[in-house]
């Protein structure tokens, strides 16, 4: 069992940043990746951005690339996610999650925090 607790979300205004903090507990050694996903009204689950435990290997959503920066540290077993540049789309719940296997899809993460509420207005 891992357990996650997010917190940074916020109200920002269009153009600036946010930074989202993940930080696991329990069973932390049998997790292979930790993700970042997002959810807006009325649409599906998206992937963000993820990072590979072991070797700092980093993967991201297109519509995040450039602006989002996902980075951990081991040693607090914590995920982080740098947010620059938000835009009125970047509006959603946003999640973390862990899970076993490198994959962008929401289903095979078997752990998620609670999600956290990022609104960026004009």
């Amino acid at each position: 069992q891992v357990q996650l607790v997010e917190s940074g979300g916020g109200l920002v205004q269009a153009g600036g940043s946010l930074r989202l903090s993940c930080a696991a507990s329990g069973r932390t050694w049998r997790t292979t990746i930790m993700g970042w996903f997002r959810q807006a009204p009325g649409k599906e689950r998206e992937f963000v951005a993820s990072v590979v435990w072991s070797d700092d290997n980093t993967n991201y959503g297109d519509s995040v690339k450039g602006r989002f920066v996902v980075s951990k540290d081991n040693a607090k077993n914590a995920v982080y996610l740098q947010m620059s540049s938000l835009k009125p789309e970047d509006t959603a719940v946003y999640y973390c999650a862990a899970g076993s296997v490198l994959t962008t899809l929401p289903g095979p993460y078997h752990y998620w925090g609670q999600g956290t509420q990022v609104t960026v207005f004009p």
